[in-house]
């Protein structure tokens, strides 16, 4: 443990160290929220979430940009420190390389995705004619990166199975691809949505990722182990910058990114039932937004006055710290929930 520790160390020295002059370049390069005029022309898309942050406008967007290029390389030297002294890598599998390969590619694939739409939201809406990608396209590349991460945890991974505390496991043999490609897509929205407040989604994931840590450590996997380890250090140094007042924000490029890795180490842990417990603040997020699109389209009203849960509760007239760190507080107990019930089922 002490290896991953000191990983976690030196991860957030370099991002610490990278951050200001990162947030100056965004500035320089006018990768930021929109401005007021621009934001004028999305009021009638958005006219809650734009009512409590309006003021927010010209704020940098990227920081997951700068954690997936610092965590990829510092976990790339890691790996090859780790093979040169040792001469092999100590994995949950036979094929360690296949973790790393699901991990990494899982990391930088919706990553990309992520950061064409935000470049698109920033700098290319009037030439495109939406805001972003449409969901429905961001939708259709989601599931065919999930597909692919799916299939390669069951024919290479020889992942088929879900384990239910008390209750055993359950094989689904080649259905799990598609199980592992809804939990993936499902992950990836929810994070997304929930990075709607300063500080709220990185400090869930930070709480959230810390359980999946302690369980991976427990296995002696290596490959995920130190991936996590380097990740929360970046993290931690980004949160710094993040909390209210944000003075940078995340973006879908690390937002989609971290929700997918996410689900995929909770896939790889072989902790599919305690995934949604562990990210459990994640799935309140998601669900809300989904019952109220759902209210919307075959109801013709709202099933809530706003969502997300956070966008209400900011509507009824809470404070945006208080929320974010009541929903930290509620993080850690479904993470301590959720390790109880994965250590019970070992």
């Amino acid at each position: 443990m002490q290896i991953y520790l000191f990983a976690t160390f030196i991860s957030f020295l370099v991002h610490a160290i990278l951050i200001v002059p990162f947030i100056n370049f965004l500035y320089r390069i006018k990768l930021q929220r929109q401005d007021q005029q621009t934001k004028d022309a999305f009021n009638k898309l958005t006219p809650i979430f734009d009512l409590f942050h309006k003021h927010k406008a010209g704020t940098p967007v990227g920081g997951g940009i700068l954690i997936l290029l610092t965590t990829s390389v510092l976990y790339g030297l890691f790996l090859l420190w780790s093979w040169n002294t040792h001469g092999a890598i100590n994995a949950n599998f036979p094929s360690y390389l296949t973790e790393i390969k699901i991990v990494l590619f899982t990391f930088i694939s919706f990553g990309l995705l992520g950061l064409y739409d935000d470049l698109v939201k920033i700098f290319f809406w009037k030439e495109k004619g939406f805001f972003g990608l449409r969901m429905r396209h961001k939708l259709v590349i989601q599931t065919i990166l999930a597909l692919i991460v799916g299939y390669w945890l069951y024919a290479e991974l020889k992942i088929a199975f879900i384990h239910v505390p008390f209750l055993g496991q359950f094989d689904l043999s080649y259905w799990y691809i598609f199980f592992a490609a809804f939990v993936i897509i499902a992950f990836t929205n929810a994070v997304n949505i929930t990075d709607g407040l300063d500080g709220l989604a990185s400090g869930v994931l930070m709480i959230a990722l810390t359980a999946f840590w302690i369980i991976a450590a427990s296995i002696l996997d290596v490959p995920l182990s130190a991936f996590i380890g380097i990740w929360l250090g970046g993290l931690i140094a980004f949160l710094y910058f993040n909390i209210p007042p944000a003075r940078i924000f995340l973006g879908d490029a690390g937002s989609l990114s971290f929700g997918a890795v996410f689900a995929v180490i909770g896939l790889i842990l072989g902790k599919a039932f305690t995934l949604p417990i562990i990210g459990g603040v994640f799935l309140i997020e998601i669900t809300s937004s989904l019952l109220q699109l759902l209210s919307k389209k075959y109801r013709g009203k709202k099933l809530f006055p706003a969502a997300p849960y956070h966008l209400y509760l900011q509507l009824k007239g809470w404070e945006e710290p208080k929320i974010v760190m009541r929903f930290w507080l509620i993080s850690v107990m479904f993470a301590v929930f959720g390790l109880m019930l994965a250590f019970a089922s070992q």
